[in-house]
């Protein structure tokens, strides 16, 4: 049996990581915290409480991002986490969970609605575009999600136009378990 752990935000909690299990099936154990994940530090934080649960995962798929990236929570128009803290934060997780399983794979961050007050996808793009390489250079395979649910960002992203939608959850669902089964 393989071991699957997986990591992320609520595109992960209470998005692909409803489907991915089942869709893995009997020959997987996936573990994934109940928690949302949320910004890359709390992340990090995360990795010391269940890093029993981590070790020896065959396959660690792990998403960040949503949360570091608003622009609009404090009237300043800057990011709640700046570019060099998101870089650092990102490495220093990856680093950890390189130690804790074989593979490990991060997917992208998600683009919202146009509309969405809170976020911005130009913003969105450059810190995957900022980060993607780096982790790249360390041994991380990139799942893109962004782009799959760029293709049909009103039919991927739901009502509340950050979140995906019942569609999207299974289009990201699907793309993460051929990543993992890679």
């Amino acid at each position: 049996m393989k071991k699957v752990t997986l990591l992320g935000d609520s595109i992960r909690q209470i998005g692909y990581g409803t489907k991915v299990p089942e869709m893995l099936g009997e020959e997987y154990e996936v573990f994934q915290p109940e928690d949302n994940c949320r910004f890359v530090k709390y992340t990090l934080r995360m990795l010391f409480d269940f890093k029993a649960q981590i070790e020896g995962s065959d396959v660690i798929h792990w998403n960040n991002g949503l949360w570091d990236i608003p622009t609009a929570l404090f009237d300043d128009g800057e990011p709640f986490t700046s570019e060099e803290e998101y870089v650092v934060n990102m490495l220093r997780v990856a680093k950890e969970l390189k130690k804790l399983g074989k593979r490990v794979i991060f997917a992208t961050t998600t683009p919202v609605h146009y509309e969405f007050p809170y976020n911005d996808n130009k913003i969105i793009k450059r810190y995957n575009d900022l980060i993607v390489p780096k982790l790249r250079e360390i041994g991380i395979e990139i799942n893109d999600l962004y782009t799959t649910v760029m293709q049909d960002l009103y039919k991927y992203i739901g009502a509340d136009q950050i979140h995906l939608s019942e569609e999207g959850i299974a289009v990201c669902a699907e793309q993460v378990v051929k990543a993992i089964k890679g």
